[in-house]
Parts: C-alpha cells; sequence; structure tokens
C-alpha cells in the first residue's frame, strides 16, 4: 500500500507586501476624496438648474480649482474636453439629473 504524503497548507497573502499603506495613509486618503468630491458637489448643485432643463441625461465634467466645467451628451467626451484644457489635473464627472450618478446598476 502506498502512503501519501501529508500536503502543507499554502501560506496567503499579499504578493507585494511592501506597498500595504498603514491605516493612517488609508484615512488621509479617503479624506482628500471627499474634501475633492465636496468641491465638485457644491459648483455641481450651483450649475444643475441652469442646464437641468434644457440638458437632461448629458454629463458634465468639473474641475474644483478653476470652476470650469465642461458638458457633453457623451461623456467620454466631456471628460476629454477637461482633460485637453486642464492635462494634469483631475475632475469629477457628474450626470445631468436629480441624482448627478453617471450609470445604471
Amino acid at each position: 500500500m502506498t502512503q501519501t504524503t501529508p500536503k502543507t497548507a499554502r501560506r496567503r497573502g499579499r504578493i507585494f507586501p511592501e506597498l500595504t499603506l498603514s491605516p493612517e495613509e488609508l484615512a488621509r486618503r479617503k479624506a482628500e476624496d471627499e474634501q475633492f468630491y465636496q468641491r465638485c458637489w457644491t459648483i455641481f448643485q450651483k450649475l444643475l438648474p441652469e442646464f437641468i432643463k434644457d440638458h437632461y441625461g448629458w454629463y458634465i465634467a468639473i474641475e474644483p480649482n478653476s470652476g470650469d466645467y465642461f458638458i457633453d451628451q457623451n461623456k467620454e467626451v466631456a471628460s476629454k474636453k477637461a482633460r485637453e484644457k486642464h492635462p494634469n489635473v483631475i475632475h469629477f464627472l457628474f450626470g445631468i439629473n436629480e441624482t448627478g450618478v453617471t450609470g445604471r446598476i
């Protein structure tokens, strides 16, 4: 009769453990993201009544540092317009509707 050798359990972990972020760094990044979103959201709320009548269902890309915004029926085109004017700056994309959501579930 042959005996099988017991297999050792594989140790699972991160592929690159040196790239793990500390909880403090994660919290800092989350706070920065929330602050960025809130700056964009206030601009969006100011512009929404102006555009919701004629551009319902379109997209608006907002760059909060300058207050510039770019609208188009296609979200890729709106983002492209924002990147052309501000190439090294992050922008936020909203849908021109009651909630500002751009996608579907």
